[in-house]
């Protein structure tokens, strides 16, 4: 294993098979450190994270995720938590004024930045994990599974473990693609179809292509993994939920 901690990054992928090994609690207790010292807004830290290892919870969270890393020994699941700052704001005899979209957002920074710093410190240790999307379609079985209170809201999950598998890496769009210099620079669609040519001509996702019958990579995302009905319908369901626990307002 290399210490160089760039070439560990610049060799990521996202492992989905995992051994029967269990991540060691000093271990967990020392990559779990590395993410509180990420950066946060106004250091307020307004997350929390759910460590999930015994069964049957594991297997029950496993379920919510659609089976997905099933091996899996660890899971975390990192939430926008506002409900401990309030506890502490009325404990002092302050305001509560972090139940709205400014802090929701700021929040999702704060979750976000200490998952990352997570998963790189996790990868330095030998460790693999995958980052599950399916966190943002269950969020209300996963709240009540986990026992989330009010203004607690699960937003990002990690299977993590031993790796027992070598992924494909997946590929990335450039830096011609993403980084804009001093202002944003729209590109033309010569320039786009360029961008994106290491995406649409991966084996991978033009074999992709072909089993699904689409006229393109991007096809399957707009019909077949996210399309717009899955998408307005997940997010009406999401809106409900935060209106519904009463903390939210929006």
């Amino acid at each position: 294993m290399t210490d160089n901690a760039t070439e560990i990054m610049m060799a990521h992928r996202s492992v989905r098979k995992f051994t029967a090994e269990p991540v060691a609690d000093s271990l967990l207790a020392e990559i779990l450190d590395c993410g509180l010292r990420a950066s946060n807004t106004g250091n307020m830290q307004l997350y929390s994270i759910i460590t999930t290892t015994r069964e049957p919870l594991r297997g029950e969270l496993c379920k919510l995720h659609f089976g997905q890393c099933a091996t899996a020994p660890l899971w975390l699941t990192v939430c926008v938590d506002v409900a401990r700052y309030h506890h502490y704001c009325r404990v002092n005899g302050c305001d509560e004024p972090y139940g709205n979209l400014l802090w929701l957002t700021s929040a999702l920074v704060d979750a976000s930045l200490c998952a990352q710093n997570i998963c790189v410190a996790a990868e330095q240790r030998g460790l693999g994990f995958c980052f599950l999307g399916t966190v943002n379609y269950n969020t209300r079985a996963i709240a009540e599974l986990l026992r989330c209170p009010k203004g607690v809201v699960p937003v990002i999950a990690i299977a993590m473990g031993h790796p027992d598998e070598q992924p494909r890496m997946s590929e990335r769009l450039g830096r011609d693609a993403v980084v804009h210099s001093e202002v944003y620079s729209t590109p033309t669609d010569a320039e786009l179809v360029e961008q994106h040519r290491v995406r649409d001509d991966d084996p991978f996702n033009r074999r992709m292509v072909e089993e699904n019958g689409t006229r393109n990579y991007c096809e399957i995302f707009t019909t077949k993994r996210y399309p717009r009905a899955m998408n307005e319908s997940v997010s009406r369901d999401l809106l409900r939920f935060l209106q519904e626990s009463g903390m939210w307002q929006f």
